[in-house]
């Protein structure tokens, strides 16, 4: 007996989309290499890709079924493409989507030979010219002109996704070495939130570091010569923008509000107090293993915009400028640099947690030593007119004290330094992360001495922190000496550093009592002196000299300054006892009132060159720069991803 028509059948258990079936039929595992029909493929940018459905099945392919589906994935690059030239809505916004997924999966599949086997997937070596011009083409063409902003960041998440996934292959030239530059700036410029500033100003950060150390990179030729100023705020902003976002990631795993502060002032403190919270409960308080869960995938995949950052800041100074001076656009958020620098305190106060943190924080500080070594832009960072409030991080102990008020930048920058220079204090010591926070104090204390600009900060902690380090090197001198051949490079500037505080502290420090502490810590350290001196003898030179030079003519080391003041003081102190008015524990008063007596009797050797520093080359960071492009590449890859 025949069915009825009107009978009903039974319902399927789930509902597949249709494009999930487009998706099954193209990449089936058979050895058909059929060409598909037009009408296939026109059905197939019709529907609105499922993202997750593709990367599942572009997930479960090995390179070996990559290879053996050449015919299928050439004829999807190719179709894609087509339909991104031709312009016609929705399929161009669903061919872009569609590229952005399948390029941010086949590209970062690991080959046994990555250009080679990228051409033979997606073109074959006799089309490659031809279909990556195309393919490039038509990315610029929408970059430009595309009909809305919407259609012109699909463009770009296309780029990100090809230029990060073949970061390492010959595939990138085509985007490259073409001028994509006044496109990526006019998507910027036609933004109104500084949140989509980011992709194409990380894209910018991308091309401009591919192979540049190798060939004229044009996008860093392009950075050099860059004065749109009105541009250049809206960057600022975004990389403001950009920083603020991260540095809360850091703040919702564990509050670190000031003790006696609570959310409502601290936000009125950074100009956000409409943002405060009504009163309530006070919210529980995280598990201390869910912190460090937490803190050890931080900094998150955003920090790759840091790569752009540095790269207008080397090469524009114009740039430099605008991020030092910007102002915020309303009170609701904080200026571009006072972003920046939170950030930066985050990133270093965890940076002995994982290598890419240390990495960012790091290329974090190269881009204030560019800023410090500018003097111009030195002054504006120390200027007691110039003042700006930054949130620094205070999640571990010891705790950078809470400082309400508005200060110079070059204040909340030393607080940055001494709080990386006590957290990530190990045995096995991060020597460059070091070398970069004593230059920077350096060049700081250097900049004040030079121009006798008082700056009022908490120096004793800069004092105490220095010789505390002190203690840490001597201590662990055995093991140190054997660790790194780039210790001098941190030894002579620490000492050279120290020296120069001591010998110029008068023409920067606030008042006298600010001086006298740093003779009264130097005495308490007067045994560890002598014993650094002891343990690092084959390391220190004279500042004159190169490091690793040794000169015939006789000179006085840096160590040799401080030794000496220790004990001339040391002396004093030692013969005011044995007057046996104060008894044998003398106060720090007494002790303080003996070291001001005795400037008198103290007789520093003439002492040059403790204030020079070398300017930044970036050749010589090229292997640490090649580091961060490539980290930066793998979060690149991660934030494409979860979008």
């Amino acid at each position: 007996m025949e069915v009825s028509p009107l009978t009903q059948q039974a319902r399927p258990s789930s509902f597949q989309p249709k494009i999930i079936g487009l998706y099954d039929d193209l990449f089936k595992q058979d050895d058909d290499d059929l060409a598909y029909s037009d009408a296939f493929w026109g059905e197939f940018f019709l529907l609105r890709p499922d993202k997750a459905g593709l990367e599942q099945r572009l997930d479960g392919l090995i390179t070996d079924d990559l290879l053996h589906l050449q015919h299928e994935t050439r004829q999807l690059f190719v179709r894609a493409v087509s339909q991104v030239k031709h312009g016609r809505a929705p399929s161009d916004e669903n061919a872009l989507d569609t590229l952005t997924v399948f390029l941010g999966i086949i590209l970062t599949k690991r080959y046994t030979n990555p250009s080679a086997d990228i051409i033979t997937v997606l073109a074959g070596l006799d089309e490659v010219d031809a279909v990556f011009s195309e393919f490039a083409n038509a990315i610029e063409s929408i970059i430009r002109t595309g009909r809305s902003a919407e259609i012109r960041s699909k463009a770009i998440d296309v780029a990100l996704s090809l230029t990060s996934g073949a970061y390492q292959t010959s595939l990138v030239s085509y985007f490259a070495h073409r001028d994509l530059f006044p496109a990526l700036i006019k998507s910027i410029q036609d933004s109104d939130n500084p949140e989509l500033v980011f992709k194409p100003f990380l894209l910018l950060g991308l091309l401009a570091n591919y192979n540049k150390f190798e060939f004229r990179n044009p996008y860093r030729l392009r950075l050099e010569d860059f004065v749109n100023e009105s541009a250049i705020q809206k960057i600022a902003q975004g990389i403001g923008f950009a920083c603020s976002q991260s540095r809360h990631l850091y703040v919702a795993i564990q509050e670190d509000v000031a003790e006696g502060w609570t959310v409502g002032s601290t936000l009125a403190y950074i100009g956000l107090g409409v943002l405060a919270p009504s009163k309530g409960a006070a919210p529980a308080q995280p598990k201390a293993d869910d912190i460090k869960e937490g803190f050890a995938v931080l900094p998150n995949p955003g920090a790759a915009v840091l790569l752009g950052v540095y790269d207008f800041t080397i090469a524009n100074k114009v740039f430099c400028s605008n991020l030092v001076s910007c102002t915020s656009t309303s009170k609701m958020v904080e200026a571009p640099f006072c972003a920046f620098l939170s950030y930066t305190s985050y990133l270093v106060h965890h940076a002995y947690r994982s290598p890419r943190a240390t990495i960012y924080g790091l290329l974090n500080f190269m881009i204030l030593r560019i800023i410090i070594e500018d003097l111009a832009l030195c002054k504006v960072l120390c200027d007691p007119e110039t003042l700006v409030s930054v949130r620094l991080c205070r999640q571990r102990q010891p705790l950078l004290p809470a400082t309400p008020k508005s200060r110079p930048a070059a204040a909340p920058i030393l607080d940055i330094l001494v709080d990386s220079i006590n957290h990530n204090l190990r045995r096995h010591l991060d020597i460059p992360l070091y070398i970069s926070c004593i230059g920077l104090i350096h060049r700081l204390l250097s900049y004040l001495s030079f121009t006798r600009t008082r700056l009022t900060y908490h120096w004793s902690l800069l004092w105490q922190t220095l010789l505390s380090f002190l203690r840490f090197l001597t201590t662990y001198a055995p093991s140190l000496t054997v660790q790194d051949p780039d210790l001098p490079l941190l030894i002579n500037p620490f000492l050279t550093t120290l020296a120069l505080a001591v010998t110029s502290g008068e023409s920067f420090l606030p008042d006298p009592a600010a001086y006298d502490d740093l003779f009264y810590k130097l005495v308490e350290a007067g045994d560890y002196l002598s014993r650094f001196k002891k343990a690092f003898r084959m390391y220190l030179t004279h500042p004159s000299e190169p490091i690793g030079v040794t000169s015939n003519v006789p000179s006085t080391a840096p160590i040799d300054i401080l030794i000496q003041v220790a004990a001339h003081y040391h002396d004093l102190v030692e013969a005011e006892n044995g007057k046996g008015r104060m008894g044998n524990n003398m106060s720090p008063r007494e002790v303080s009132k003996v070291i001001r007596q005795g400037y008198n009797t103290l007789s520093l050797p003439a002492m040059e060159g403790l204030d020079r520093w070398d300017r930044f080359r970036e050749g010589d960071e090229r292997g640490m720069l090649k580091r961060v492009a490539r980290v930066a590449v793998e979060d690149t890859k991660k934030l494409l991803r979860a979008s």
